[in-house]
């Protein structure tokens, strides 16, 4: 039987594990990133992903599952730039960075079980291709919502749609390690 919390923790504990290493190259230098252009990333990611399932074949070598790595991470992000709001220079720790990604990550999962256990685990009789094209549909939202500068009428906000971008790719993660690509 799935265990959907050992294994969002799994994949979790590797998305982490590049976003850690990345600090230690990088420090936290997306803090000049507006959430826009974080928004922007994720969709190039997506779009990415989407282009090799349709042609088959990639021609760089990062994979699939890089790439959904990449969208957890920025998700995240997104999810901190939105807390915090983007700033002109670095103006936060690598380990103060890695704090915030656990929170988000914290607050994300918990919206997730919920959900999970709201829809039944339905992401588990997805067919693996239609992840990429939530997160495009998420993406399309947030753009969206970020053209009307962060109001909705009756929609989630773009916090919501970044939790369900890390999410599905989480889902993704999990289903590849499963070996149901």
């Amino acid at each position: 039987m799935c265990n959907t919390n050992s294994q969002y923790d799994e994949v979790i504990a590797t998305c982490r594990n590049l976003f850690v290493k990345k600090m230690a190259d990088y420090g936290p230098s997306w803090r000049i990133s507006r959430p826009q252009t974080i928004t922007d990333q994720i969709f190039i990611n997506a779009k990415r992903i989407r282009t090799i399932q349709i042609n088959g074949e990639a021609k760089i070598a990062d994979d699939i599952y890089s790439e959904y790595i990449g969208i957890v991470n920025y998700g995240v992000i997104g999810l901190i730039q939105l807390e915090k709001g983007f700033a002109d220079t670095i103006d936060i720790s690598s380990d103060d960075a890695i704090a915030l990604y656990d929170k988000h990550i914290s607050e994300t999962k918990h919206l997730m079980m919920n959900k999970n256990a709201d829809y039944g685990e339905a992401w588990r009789d997805m067919r693996p291709d239609s992840y990429a094209d939530f997160i495009l549909t998420k993406v399309a939202r947030t753009k969206s919502i970020e053209n009307h500068n962060g109001k909705t009428l009756v929609s989630e906000g773009i916090a919501a749609n970044y939790q369900d971008m890390i999410n599905y790719a989480v889902f993704a993660l999990i289903r590849h390690n499963e070996g149901s690509e």
